[in-house]
């Protein structure tokens, strides 16, 4: 890992932990609060490195949306691309910075249909020769964008993701979830990950939140329960380190980052916190059922 990179991003965060916008708004993630808010337009903030997170998973985007790097016996699995040009971009050179050709990337899965997320993954098809995965209800949303006048560069469908949908790679086996209610077809998956070779069960959220009315939040509802039911998750996977009001308990990606970074040999990895997963669904649940009596006031006042 490239330790100037790491002391800059340390002191951006000492940098924002003493500013009163972001200590007073962000709860335990302010570094992350920052990258999420600033976007891409600040092209050069964005240029986090490649980070190991476990011993076959990198984080590989830019600092205000995630995307994971799966490394597996017979090749690597990428989940999201971020965005044409500058993002996208970023996304490669992190995926070199791990050791990895960009041949070796066999799958790419889209988490769902927002373009922050799959903006550059036309490219990275292009790039790879990998197919392209995502559920049918969000293959639709692309399309969707896709038709319209002057519309930014968007993957073909291609490969169609079901609920419970399995994809093996090598030694890695991903089971797929299709979670609606962020958007109508997310993703998220649950998968093995290894911390100096003992195995830990990851799951990858694409997105645990509602949308504009009634029914986005009532998908969001029942997804969020079964999410929640599932047993035995060690690790939480974000699809951004930040998002307004969703705070992650005990910090997000990027406190966690430097958390990592600081580890000692024999200390556990800061990732694995089955503690604050379970923490954070339940008040993902919270969040979502308060949202779907607020937009169930909002329906019922606008049929009078």
């Amino acid at each position: 890992m490239n330790r100037l990179k790491f002391l800059a991003l340390a002191s951006v965060a000492a940098a924002l932990l003493m500013t009163p916008a972001y200590a007073t708004q962000a709860g335990t993630s302010p570094l992350s609060q920052a990258y999420r808010e600033r976007g891409k337009q600040d092209v050069e903030f964005q240029k986090v490195p490649a980070v190991k997170m476990f011993d076959n998973l990198w984080y590989v985007g830019p600092g205000y949306v995630s995307c994971y790097l799966i490394k597996t016996s017979a090749g690597a699995i990428l989940i999201d691309a971020s965005e044409e040009p500058d993002m996208v971009n970023i996304v490669i050179n992190n995926i070199k910075a791990t050791g990895t050709d960009l041949k070796d990337i066999k799958a790419i899965f889209i988490s769902h249909g927002h373009a922050d997320h799959w903006g550059g993954v036309d490219r990275m098809h292009e790039l790879t020769g990998a197919p392209v995965y995502a559920a049918e209800e969000d293959w639709k949303m692309i399309e969707a964008i896709a038709a319209r006048p002057n519309a930014i560069r968007t993957p073909k469908r291609d490969r169609v993701v079901h609920d419970g949908d399995t994809y093996t790679l090598g030694d890695t086996t991903l089971k797929l979830y299709v979670t609606p209610g962020h958007t109508p077809g997310v993703i998220s998956a649950e998968f093995t990950v290894f911390d100096n070779g003992k195995p830990y069960k990851a799951f990858y959220s694409g997105g645990l939140g509602g949308r504009d009315g009634v029914r986005g939040f009532e998908q969001a509802v029942e997804s969020a329960k079964r999410v929640a039911a599932i047993q035995g998750i060690d690790v939480y996977l974000a699809n951004h380190g930040w998002n307004p009001g969703t705070d992650y308990p005990n910090g997000s990606l990027f406190e966690r980052f430097q958390k990592l970074k600081a580890r000692k040999a024999g200390e556990p990895n800061p990732f694995v916190d089955p503690a604050s997963w379970k923490q954070g669904v339940q008040e993902a649940q919270d969040r979502i059922a308060r949202g779907l009596e607020e937009e169930k006031k909002k329906a019922a006042a606008g049929g009078k």
